[in-house]
């Protein structure tokens, strides 16, 4: 697909546009000539999608999709592609179909044989993640978790022992509730990075053992107000595991490579930090001079 300009007619198809999170200078250009460029824009929330094109002076017809009227929207979207129309999909905040309605319309799109171009931005997850420090780079994204007790319990009992940091997104009016849980559950000396209205004005992000998060949020009454993105960091096994595996790699390239190389390489292989492979070399061959 050509880059839209203004002047610009974008070919027939479903165009799924991120939005920003809260921070309105977090559109991207393309996104921005893409709504401009559309014939309309199918978005979960009119009056909410209507209030960021007004923001932009972009004027569009504008048609309702929400997760209850999904399916049923669906036809009149694939209607007008087919009749040749350029139809942007938007939700409230974020990328479309992350944790948020658009899914089964891009599901259905596709199955009538029409196309579908993700126009890429804000999400609130990968956001909360680059602050994270998850050096392992290995994560699974949840969503939501069951709003009961018993039911969020055992959803995480199954998630406890996986290698890998665990994202969710929770309500500010469950957030008390559902970390109480994860201490409970996920082992309370595990850190969890909590990042609350992210890229908005009272934007805060802190890091801490699970068993510590109750009180923090305790601490203020603001602790609590506005959406939240959990990242659990990996299980304590999983980072030793990593470690073990990064330290064998290293001890075979140490025995043909100078450390650089084999740091670099080794950050290939294992996905670790090159700079600390480097000072792992040191320990595993504290004698070596690097000749490279």
């Amino acid at each position: 697909m050509n880059e839209a300009t203004h002047h610009t007619r974008l070919p027939p198809a479903l165009y799924v546009v991120a939005t920003p999170i809260g921070n309105l200078g977090d559109i991207t250009l393309r996104a921005l000539d893409t709504l401009k460029c559309v014939d309309r824009v199918a978005a979960e929330d009119t009056r909410v999608s209507g209030q960021l094109l007004a923001h932009f002076d972009i004027r569009k017809p504008l048609v309702s999709i929400r997760e209850h009227n999904e399916r049923a929207a669906a036809d009149k979207v694939i209607a007008w592609i087919a009749a040749g129309e350029a139809v942007a999909y938007v939700s409230d905040a974020g990328t479309p179909a992350v944790s948020d309605p658009g899914a089964r319309l891009v599901a259905a799109v596709r199955a009538a044989g029409l196309t579908v171009v993700p126009i890429p931005g804000a999400a609130a997850v990968t956001t909360a993640l680059s602050v994270a420090g998850i050096e392992s780079g290995q994560w699974l994204f949840h969503g939501f978790l069951p709003p009961k007790s018993g039911a969020r319990r055992a959803q995480l009992q199954t998630l406890a022992a996986l290698p890998a940091a665990l994202v969710f997104y929770e309500a500010p009016h469950r957030i008390e509730e559902t970390l109480a849980d994860m201490a409970t559950v996920l082992d309370g000396a595990r850190p969890v990075t909590l990042a609350r209205e992210l890229t908005k004005r009272f934007e805060s992000i802190v890091t801490l053992p699970l068993a510590e998060a109750p009180a923090w949020l305790a601490a203020d009454p603001n602790h609590v107000r506005g959406e939240f993105v959990v990242v659990v960091h990996p299980p304590a096994a999983a980072a030793a595991m990593v470690d073990t595996e990064a330290m064998r790699v290293l001890d075979v390239l140490l025995g043909e490579l100078p450390p650089t190389l084999a740091a670099r390489l080794a950050a290939k292989i294992t996905g670790r930090s090159k700079a600390e492979l480097y000072k792992m070399t040191l320990a595993l061959k504290p004698q070596a001079q690097d000749d490279a």
